[in-house]
């Protein structure tokens, strides 16, 4: 035979020249839940090996990141149902302890690149990222709200604003605001096509954030749909986003390359609480082997066209990296 393709595998040194996807640390954003606790670190059950941390811990924890080569971090607020109400007003407070805590990272290491997250509902009452009005998710009185938060959020030191609510508008509402106000180098990494999945289930135990009635279907995409992406896509590119999110990554690899082929923006991918939580629990059933798995599942996240994941499994690639 003159064409033997196993001549391109026969060795890794090999392998390493002609591979064609390669994903590094400095292309994964960590998320980390913080409470207004000064010292916490509280396992969540459904998600082994993450925790709502204190600041002390939120503090320690982005600094062993660091030594690592992870720099970049999405943070999400573990908010208590006191501090809720049906306006979300405690997300733009002056005591708000989610604002405290990125004013202190960005004070004490100044070079990580800080993501926010933009929604209602770790703040409201009804536990829906829009305002509830007469039992409907509205969207236009919910804009102002958001934009508020996220004026608050550039204000507290984030460099990225990571809108995940779904609403129409709002990223030209908040580009706008963040321009009016002098922050018009903060950047808007936008939930573009973030579908209604199964997949959050962990994730809305880490927050206590579920939707006290409905669900969420109005607002958040129909997981069947694609063509809708990228009108999703086109706007919020016209309005002025900085780049795209795919939400969740796994399920959806063919929305992830449907938008890299028709956006010239980085196209970021989130690898959600209920993807990290079933590899964890086939893995400690003996199923699956952990490490190869979770770099597998990275790695196809990455070649479907992702720029940037969002991935819980952040951390423990880094380590693999460092070895």
């Amino acid at each position: 035979m003159r064409i033997r393709p196993r001549r391109n595998r026969q060795s890794e040194g090999i392998r390493g020249l002609v591979r064609e996807t390669r994903l590094g640390v400095d292309q994964l954003i960590y998320p980390l839940f913080i409470t207004g606790n000064a010292s916490a670190k509280n396992a969540i059950k459904s998600l082994p090996g993450q925790f709502q941390l204190g600041r002390k811990e939120l503090l320690e924890e982005v600094e062993s990141s660091l030594k690592l080569g992870l720099g970049s971090f999405v943070l999400f607020p573990a908010v208590p149902e006191s501090k809720k109400d049906s306006v979300a007003s405690y997300s733009y407070a002056d005591d708000n302890f989610y604002l405290e805590a990125a004013r202190e990272l960005k004070e004490k290491f100044p070079e990580i690149v800080l993501m926010s997250d933009v929604a209602m509902d770790p703040y409201s009452s009804d536990g829906h990222d829009g305002l509830v009005e007469d039992g409907e998710i509205v969207n236009d009185n919910t804009l102002p709200i958001l934009s508020r938060m996220a004026v608050a959020q550039a204000q507290a030191g984030f460099d990225l604003i990571g809108p995940s609510d779904m609403m129409d508008g709002r990223v030209g509402h908040i580009r706008r605001e963040l321009d009016h106000v002098g922050y018009p180098n903060t950047g808007i990494l936008a939930y573009t096509a973030k579908y209604a999945s199964a997949f959050y289930g962990p994730f809305r135990d880490a927050l206590e954030s579920a939707p006290k009635g409905g669900d969420k279907k109005t607002y958040q995409m129909d997981p069947a749909n694609s063509n809708e992406a990228l009108r999703e896509a086109f706007l919020d590119e016209e309005e002025g986003a900085d780049m795209l999110m795919v939400k969740p990554a796994l399920c959806y690899l063919d929305i992830i390359k449907l938008l890299k082929d028709h956006s010239n923006l980085p196209i970021a991918a989130y690898n959600v609480s209920g993807e990290y939580a079933m590899l964890k629990a086939a893995a400690a059933n003996g199923w699956l082997d952990e490490e190869a798995a979770m770099h597998e599942m990275l790695l196809s996240i990455r070649r479907s066209g992702a720029d940037i994941i969002l991935t819980y499994f952040a951390k423990d690639y880094a380590k693999i990296l460092s070895r």
